[in-house]
């Protein structure tokens, strides 16, 4: 966890290519890991929050409700039809024993660490050449809110204003810093100046 209003190390991964990551998983028949880059994506959880979820929180249904354990709020999530089918898939081929059991339950019959995760993820990076400095579980979170943010077009402030309250942030400053598009602003700003 970073400190309060210091920068992340993450950075967002392209939608584009976050979804290709999944379909190659699902070909390499790494089910949980598809499933966990699919969940993370379309649901804009913080990992710990991914972590907590179980077969019955998301098998079969149109929406799920967590308590989040950061800021003990209650969030509604809308499950996409297309992120069904692959929940409904990724089960079929994993098999767990209990609907009860947590969905990314390792061999050992413990839930994935965010260390472990997190290296496994450095190692995608790598495999897949995927375009991305800093790639971490929390890459996933912010690319669901820079896809969010950039299907928004011409209603940018507002996509902004709608992530604030979805990620549970303070302010949208706060979200703005935290998608990267402060720092992009800033840039811009510099690249107007010609000699």
């Amino acid at each position: 966890m970073s400190k309060k209003y210091s920068s992340t190390t993450a950075d967002f991964l392209e939608w584009s290519e976050a979804i290709n990551l999944i379909h190659k998983l699902e070909k390499a028949e790494e089910w949980k890991m598809s499933l966990f880059v699919a969940v993370s994506i379309f649901f804009g959880l913080r990992v710990s929050d991914t972590l907590s979820l179980t077969w019955e929180h998301i098998l079969g249904k149109d929406e799920i409700e967590i308590l989040e354990k950061k800021t003990k709020k209650i969030r509604k999530i809308k499950i996409n039809t297309q992120l069904s089918m692959h929940i409904r898939n990724c089960y079929e081929n994993i098999k767990p024993n209990k609907l009860s059991d947590p969905i990314l339950l390792s061999q050992k019959g413990s839930v994935f660490s965010l260390q472990r995760l997190n290296v496994v993820m450095k190692e995608w990076k790598t495999k897949y050449k995927l375009n991305v400095k800093n790639f971490s579980c929390h890459s996933l979170r912010k690319s669901f809110g820079r896809q969010i943010y950039n299907q928004s077009g011409e209603n940018a402030e507002l996509a902004l204003v709608k992530l604030s309250e979805i990620l549970n942030h303070s302010s949208v400053a706060i979200t703005r810093r935290y998608l990267g598009l402060r720092q992009e602003e800033i840039n811009d700003a510099y690249n107007l100046l010609s000699f």
